[in-house]
C-alpha cells in the first residue's frame, strides 16, 4: 500500500475513533450528572452571554476536543506507532482545552458545573489513551508483517547503512522498512556487505534508485561524498507529503533531553551532552526503590514464603542462592535469589560451557539446562526467582530497573566503554531483559545497557516495569 494511502487510512480511523470515544465520555458525562433533561448552563445577570443548555455546551466541547487533537498533530503518522510523543500530545492538549475552558468561564461569567467537568476530562484523557494504544498494538502487528510502513532507502557508507538498517529493524513498531541502499561505488545487483539489503546505485543516483526501489523515504546516514549541497539537491527533488527525508545521525542510542538543535546561520546544529545525574535524580530513583520494594516485599511475602517452603521440600540445599555480582562504580555485592538449581551446580559448569545453545560468547545460557530443577523450572518462567533481589534493592545494592548485574568473570572480558554500565546500580531488570534477553548478541546486551545508562528517565524505568510485568504474566521459552 502506498504510503500516503495508508497514512491517511490510518488518521480517518483514529478521528473517527476519537470521535466516539470523546462522544461517549462527553455526553455519557452530561447524563450521569444532570439525567436526560435539558438542564442550563448557568449565565450569570452580568454577563454577556444567552442562556444555553448542556446539550450545545456538549456539542461545542466535543468540536473543541477533536479540534485541538488535530491542531496538535496528534494522529501525524510522524509519531503514532512508537514512542511517548502520542500519548504526551494527547494529554498536553486536553489539559490546555480544560484550562482555557476554565478561563473563559471565569471571564465571560459562566458557571459550568465543577462535577460534570470532572468527569469529563480525566476520563475522556483515560479512554483516549486507551484507545490510542489499542491502535498501536493493531499498527505494530501489521508493521511486523511489513505492511503500513514507511519504505526507506538509505543513503551513505556502507558501514553507516548497515548500523542504521539494523536499528531499523530492531524496531518494527517505528515503521520503517529498507528496501535499499545507496553507497559509494555501489551498483545494482549487489548488496551491502555484511547484509541481505540491495544495492540500488551509487549515492549520485539517489532520485532514480528512489523510482526503482519503490521507496518514499530516503534516509542519509553519513558519508563524505555526500556533501551539504547533495543533501538540499535530494530534499528538494522530493514531492511534498508523499516523499521524505530523514538525517539518520551516526550518534546512535542518544535520545531524549540530551539532543538540542539550535540554529546558527542557517545550519541547524545538534547539541549532545554527557550523561550525568544530579544528587535530586539520584534521590528521586532511590526514593522510588525504597518504597517500590518495601511495599513489595509485605505484599509478596506470603508467596515467598510459600516458594521457600517448596524449594526446601523439594530438594537438597539452600532455599537462597547468593553469588557474588558487580554493582555501582565497580563494587562487588551479594546479589540473592531464590535457588533454581542443584547444589553443585558452579562446579558442573566447564562441563557444560559446549553444549551452550542460547545467551553468547561473554554470557553462559542454556535453553533446557540440567542443573535446573523442576521446581527451578517453574521459577525461572515466571521469573519468581528473582523476587528476593527485592532486598537488595531495599538495602541499596540493587535498583528496580537498570543494566543486567554482571559477574565478575565476566567484567575481565569487557572493553574499557563497557564498564560505563557501572554509573549506575544493576537493575532486578531493564532494556536487556524485555528486549530479548538470551537471544541477544553480546553486542546488543551491552548496546542496551549503555543505552539505559546514557538516557535514563523516571518515566523509562515505568515503562519497562510494565513491559516486564507483561514479559513475566505472559512468558516465553527464554534461558533466564
Amino acid at each position: 500500500m502506498p504510503t500516503d494511502q495508508w497514512r491517511d487510512r490510518y488518521t480517518r480511523r483514529l478521528w473517527l475513533s476519537d470521535l466516539a470515544v470523546l462522544a461517549a465520555v462527553v455526553f455519557g458525562a452530561q447524563i450521569a450528572w444532570f439525567g436526560l433533561d435539558s438542564s442550563d448552563v448557568v449565565i450569570r445577570e452580568d454577563s454577556l452571554l444567552m442562556g444555553a443548555s448542556y446539550w450545545a455546551f456538549s456539542v461545542v466541547l466535543l468540536c473543541a476536543w477533536m479540534w485541538s487533537l488535530s491542531l496538535a498533530d496528534s494522529r501525524s503518522a510522524r509519531i503514532v506507532g512508537s514512542g511517548s510523543a502520542e500519548y504526551a500530545r494527547i494529554i498536553s492538549v486536553s489539559t490546555r482545552l480544560f484550562g482555557i475552558i476554565a478561563i473563559l468561564a471565569f471571564l465571560l461569567r459562566v458557571d459550568v458545573a465543577r462535577g460534570y467537568l470532572l468527569i469529563s476530562f480525566p476520563l475522556g484523557v483515560a479512554f483516549l489513551l486507551i484507545e490510542r494504544w489499542a491502535w498501536r498494538r493493531w499498527l505494530t502487528a501489521q508493521r511486523v508483517r511489513g505492511e503500513w510502513s514507511a519504505t526507506v532507502l538509505l543513503v551513505g557508507s556502507a558501514e553507516s547503512v548497515a548500523q542504521i538498517a539494523a536499528a531499523l529493524r530492531r524496531s518494527p513498531s517505528a515503521g520503517y522498512r529498507v528496501v535499499g541502499a545507496c553507497i559509494p561505488d555501489g551498483l545494482p545487483g549487489q548488496t551491502v556487505p555484511g547484509t541481505d539489503i540491495p544495492v540500488r546505485g551509487d549515492i549520485r543516483g539517489v532520485l532514480g534508485a528512489l523510482d526503482a526501489a519503490g521507496a518514499d523515504t530516503v534516509a542519509v546516514t553519513s558519508t563524505d561524498e555526500l556533501p551539504p549541497s547533495g543533501v538540499k539537491r535530494i530534499s528538494w527533488a522530493l514531492e511534498a507529503d508523499r516523499r521524505h527525508l530523514i538525517l539518520a545521525p551516526s550518534i546512535a542510542d542518544i535520545v531524549g533531553p540530551r539532543i538540542h538543535t539550535r540554529p546558527v546561520a542557517g545550519l541547524p546544529l545538534i547539541h549532545v551532552e554527557t550523561p550525568r545525574y544530579s544528587k535530586g535524580q539520584r534521590i528521586l530513583k532511590r526514593g522510588t526503590d525504597i518504597l517500590v520494594s518495601a511495599v513489595a516485599l509485605i505484599v509478596l511475602a506470603p508467596l515467598m514464603a510459600v516458594v521457600a517452603a517448596v524449594i526446601f521440600g523439594s530438594s537438597p540445599g539452600t532455599v537462597l542462592f547468593r553469588q557474588t555480582r558487580v554493582g555501582l562504580d565497580g563494587r562487588s555485592f551479594q546479589m540473592l535469589k531464590f535457588r533454581t538449581m542443584v547444589p553443585d551446580a558452579e562446579d558442573r559448569l566447564p562441563g557444560l560451557v559446549s553444549s551452550r545453545d542460547v545467551g553468547n560468547e561473554v554470557l553462559f545460557k542454556m535453553l533446557d539446562d540440567p542443573r535446573v530443577t523442576p521446581f527451578g523450572r517453574f521459577l525461572r518462567k515466571y521469573s519468581l526467582d528473582e523476587l528476593p533481589q527485592l532486598w537488595n534493592v531495599l538495602t541499596g545494592s540493587m535498583s528496580l530497573v537498570g543494566p543486567r548485574p554482571p559477574l565478575p568473570r565476566e567484567v575481565a572480558r569487557y572493553a574499557d566503554h563497557v564498564h560505563r554500565r557501572f554509573m549506575v546500580k544493576p537493575g532486578i531488570t531493564g532494556l536487556w531483559q524485555v528486549s530479548g534477553r538470551s537471544s541477544l548478541s553480546w553486542e546488543e546486551s551491552v548496546r542496551l545497557d549503555l543505552s539505559y545508562v546514557d538516557n535514563w528517565t523516571l518515566a523509562g524505568d515505568f515503562v519497562i516495569l510494565l513491559r516486564t510485568a507483561r514479559a513475566t504474566l505472559l512468558p516465553g521459552r527464554t534461558a533466564a
